[in-house]
């Protein structure tokens, strides 16, 4: 954009420089619109890369939540199996202490 401005800026001071105003101010005329047309693209590009940058941020927030709610099911199914684990334990240990407790009063 800075050299589009920067060449319509050096024609537009060239052209005025010639005695034929009428082309000069006729290219004067044409290059400031260019240089409008080029303000515009570049707002337009900015907009552009504003509503880029919303769904990105939108997207990795939602990646985010995504991961949460993920860790929160991991968290959950890990306690579910120690809880198991931690049954199936105490009823093996259970198990053992009726055995003992059978070889024990067998052996009387």
């Amino acid at each position: 954009m800075k050299k589009t401005l920067f060449a319509a800026a050096l024609m537009s001071l060239a052209l005025a420089a010639c005695d034929n105003k009428p082309a000069a101010q006729s290219a004067s005329e044409a290059a400031a619109s260019a240089a409008s047309v080029a303000e515009n693209a570049a707002a337009s590009a900015a907009s552009a890369a504003n509503v880029a940058a919303s769904e990105a941020q939108a997207a990795t927030s939602t990646a985010a939540s995504n991961v949460d709610a993920a860790a929160s099911k991991v968290e959950a199914a890990a306690d579910a199996a120690a809880s198991k684990v931690e049954a199936a334990a105490d009823a093996a240990a259970s198990k053992v202490e009726a055995a003992a407790a059978s070889v024990a009063s067998a052996t009387k």
